[in-house]
């Protein structure tokens, strides 16, 4: 059995990584922190463990979680984990970062969070369906919601070079702001509303850029987020603009179905669905499913992803990484479907 821990367990994050490991067969959380929240059991926090997790939350030093836990997922804000995952590191656990403060180059974290890395260390970008390093790593940067629905959506079209420019449009439930209530999650300002935000600028752009950019080097790509009246789950519509010689020429919608079967042939939690995918048919899993149509104009293809942006968008994602980090199936803990509606 795995022995698990998890650095900053008090947020959503946090909650779904204990509530996906409940029913992990072959792992076992056993330490969960918070300073704030020392001695308080995790029931009393997170109400939908009461009866399920007896862990109470602690403020154990590095030594300490090293010494009880195979592997630890830091689970606090970007900016924070960099104090974190070095020492963990060092004291030989493997590590799932699910902060910002590892998925990029240091050069471009830099410039798009603002801020001096303290403590730099190279990390595999942890989405398996790109990226089959990440089998029996010690370090992985668990990707963000938005660049997981995005990258998936439109992979296999770009690795195939049928990609000029990507524009993404994407609706997110409001718990991807996180467990702290804001001016955007009040309720009176979000129900019956769809909010725009940081429409040209917002930084998991730079995540979007960097995978389909190792699949096709020079791919253009646009980025603007949404919140939504929903608690989970992720929309992305890519509206993907061919290239010059493929206008008019575009392949059919049975060669395009080819290319994303043999792209995904070994990915478990990716589904390609007819016409528009639903959140509903992905809530609360770890699935990404996938519909696309090609335009009759002749020069785009829409493809529409669904994911729960806090299962495959982070903490299932998480615990898939850990997954084929430890020698495990990948799909173990993890193979049950959405709770539709």
């Amino acid at each position: 059995m795995i022995k698990v821990g998890i650095v900053g367990g008090s947020g959503y994050t946090g909650g779904e990584l204990l509530r996906l490991l409940s029913l992990h067969p072959g792992a076992e959380a056993v330490c969960i922190t918070s300073r704030k929240l020392e001695g308080t059991p995790v029931g009393d926090v997170h109400s939908h463990l009461r009866s399920i997790c007896s862990l109470k939350f602690e403020s154990p030093t590095i030594s300490e979680i090293t010494e009880r836990c195979d592997l630890v997922f830091t689970a606090v804000p970007h900016g924070t984990a960099m104090d974190w995952v070095p020492g963990l590191l060092d004291e030989g656990a493997k590590v799932v970062d699910l902060s910002a403060d590892y998925r990029l180059p240091l050069d471009k974290f830099e410039e798009t969070y603002k801020m001096k890395h303290r403590a730099f260390r190279k990390a595999v970008f942890g989405m398996p369906e790109l990226h089959p390093e990440v089998k029996g790593t010690g370090f992985v940067a668990n990707p963000g919601c938005y660049p997981t629905g995005a990258s998936l959506s439109v992979a296999p079209l770009v690795k195939a070079g049928l990609a000029e420019r990507v524009v993404f449009d994407s609706k997110s439930g409001i718990s991807g702001a996180g467990i702290a209530p804001s001016e955007t999650s009040h309720y009176p300002n979000l129900a019956e509303n769809v909010i725009g935000y940081k429409l040209t600028t917002h930084r998991h752009t730079a995540e979007i850029k960097q995978e389909l950019g190792r699949l096709s080097p020079g791919v253009r790509v646009s980025f603007t987020p949404h919140v939504v009246p929903a608690i989970r789950g992720i929309m992305t519509t890519a509206h993907l603009l061919v290239k010059d010689e493929f206008v008019g020429n575009i392949p059919d919608k049975a060669e395009i179905s080819k290319i994303y079967e043999e792209f995904y042939k070994d990915a478990h939690f990716v589904r390609m669905v007819p016409g528009s995918p639903s959140l509903g048919g992905v809530r609360g899993s770890n699935f990404c499913d996938i519909g696309f149509e090609v335009d009759g104009s002749g020069d785009r293809i829409v493809v529409l992803s669904a994911i729960d942006n806090l299962v495959k968008g982070a903490s299932g994602q998480a615990i898939q990484n850990m997954n084929l980090m430890m020698g495990l199936s990948e799909t173990e803990g993890l193979w049950f479907p959405g709770g539709a509606p």
